[in-house]
């Protein structure tokens, strides 16, 4: 049995996986919204789970954000107060036994490359196309975290081949300009249609819009195909993967798979292009199965 968990923004789950891949218990909890009281949810859900599911040969953990090599703290993430924390290190002292992290988008390419759309593929990249924009690599079924722990952070790059409109770009929390992550993530593409169209639309709407042929939905989601197409294709230019997964709320966009590839044709350097576009197989539950998946990887 191993035990997952993921760290959202608003949950914490926690999940036990046994060896078939299948959920053997499975808890939620609300984020608590601070650092002891995190710790002490994380040590109640390690515990209901293993009473119900059975006692767990390894933990790991899926944070947003990452830790970092060179000062073993948290960084980036959007639960403000795992910033510049010990997090592994406290955990395992509160459990009593070691954890792994990693980042969630890593989660989510490990799972998916396990046994979700992406199995049986030489090399994965997951991107995660919600709130925000992250990515994980996986390559012959290892984790790439790269020599800083920032290898495939597809959201911190910046929009590729953009036009003089799109120069310099939104600004991004990160203290740069034009990030990936201010035009391909859900709250990029509702901002973009804000910004055209002075409407303050969720996602979802815009979609359903466009759908029922609304002229400035449409043209918003034709220049949210050709970023995301831009950016995968900057992706196959750098790492070539056999497979893209996409998780998040935009990963939901059907129009996405049928468009997608003809864009990123266009932009690749190469005579052919021939890699997948798929949706997570696992959909919000990659995170989770990718947690109880890190010490395998």
């Amino acid at each position: 049995m191993r035990i997952g968990l993921d760290f959202g923004g608003t949950k914490i789950e926690a999940a036990a996986l046994d060896d078939t891949g299948a959920f053997a218990a499975r808890i939620r909890e609300p984020n608590p919204g601070s650092y002891d009281a995190a710790i002490r949810l994380v040590v109640d859900l390690v515990a209901r789970v293993e009473a119900e599911a059975g006692p767990a040969r390894s933990i790991g953990l899926a944070v947003p954000g990452s830790l970092s090599p060179r000062t073993g703290l948290i960084r980036n993430a959007n639960s403000t107060y795992l910033n510049g924390r010990r997090f592994d290190e406290d955990l395992e002292a509160a459990l009593g036994r070691p954890v792994r992290l990693a980042n969630d988008a890593n989660c989510l390419a490990l799972s998916e490359a396990a046994d979700g759309a992406g199995a049986g593929a030489s090399s994965l990249l997951g991107v995660i196309l919600g709130t925000g924009c992250g990515g994980g690599l996986v390559i012959d079924g290892k984790l790439v975290e790269g020599a800083h722990g920032v290898a495939a952070e597809i959201g911190h790059i910046s929009l590729p081949w953009p036009s003089t409109e799109e120069a310099p770009g939104p600004a991004c929390w990160c203290g740069l300009s034009g990030c990936l992550e201010t035009w391909i993530s859900g709250t990029g593409f509702q901002r973009d249609h804000q910004a055209t169209s002075g409407r303050a639309w969720k996602p979802q709407a815009i979609i359903e819009a466009a759908r029922a042929g609304d002229a400035q939905a449409v043209v918003a989601l034709d220049r949210y195909i050709d970023r995301l197409g831009r950016a995968l294709a900057m992706a196959v230019n750098l790492a070539d993967p056999e497979v893209f997964v996409l998780g998040g709320g935009m990963s939901n966009v059907s129009e996405l798979y049928d468009r997608l590839p003809e864009v990123v044709t266009r932009y690749v350097f190469a005579d052919r292009w021939q890699g997948r576009i798929v949706p997570a197989r696992w959909g919000d539950s990659s995170g989770v199965r990718g947690a109880a998946r890190l010490w395998d990887a």
